[in-house]
């Protein structure tokens, strides 16, 4: 695949995302912190996704895919390809790659990866650490219908600036939780999602 480093937004995230491989910053991330929590200290199940950037001349934009309504954990929520480590077998940056070829068809040789982020806990108890990575021109999706119902693309910019990120409240186990939220074309990205592009957006503006 072409070098893609003379792109002065990858070349941006090149310079503030940590390696592909190497140890994990602690997780101080996740979706109890808006509520003032820490995390939680337990023993987390390691999981990854990939942010998927697509170039083209106009723009970049970021794949998401919706899960199919029919999943019992978040169906029809928003989400980045991704998953669960397998443990022992697999680096959590081929996890990612793993679960994107799976879920909508794009194979690790289509993706260029940039680097990563800080994990991020999940009130289901994952630390879901993100990558992100540049997708060839020409692929093809192929979406699993067993665990996806659409794939859509929203643009990078938007996502990053602070202000379209949106602080909602929802009442969840009996106590009122703020989350991000982030509505495009009437496309309701919120949540862990949401969270992971908030603290990337802050990783690029304060340079790491």
């Amino acid at each position: 695949m072409k070098d893609v480093s003379d792109h002065p937004v990858l070349a941006r995230l090149r310079a503030v995302l940590d390696p592909v491989r190497g140890p994990s910053r602690p997780v101080k991330h996740g979706d109890g912190v808006i509520d003032g929590d820490r995390p939680s200290g337990k023993a987390l199940r390691p999981a990854a996704v990939l942010a998927p950037l697509v170039v083209r001349e106009d723009r970049i934009s970021l794949i998401f895919t919706r899960r199919a309504d029919h999943l019992q954990a978040h169906p029809g929520q928003i989400s980045f390809p991704g998953g669960r480590q397998h443990a022992g077998r697999e680096q959590l940056h081929e996890t990612a790659l793993r679960e994107t070829e799976e879920e909508i068809g794009i194979g690790a040789d289509r993706v260029t990866l940039l680097g990563r982020f800080d994990p991020y806990e999940t009130i289901t108890g994952f630390s879901i650490t993100p990558f992100v990575g540049v997708v060839a021109p020409g692929f093809t999706l192929t979406p699993d219908p067993g665990e996806v119902a659409e794939v859509f693309e929203a643009p990078f910019d938007f996502l990053m600036d602070p202000k379209n990120h949106r602080l909602e409240e929802v009442e969840f186990r009996g106590r009122l939780r703020r989350y991000y939220a982030m509505p495009h074309q009437g496309r309701y990205i919120w949540g862990a999602t949401a969270g992971m592009l908030k603290v990337l957006s802050e990783r690029l503006a304060r340079g790491r």
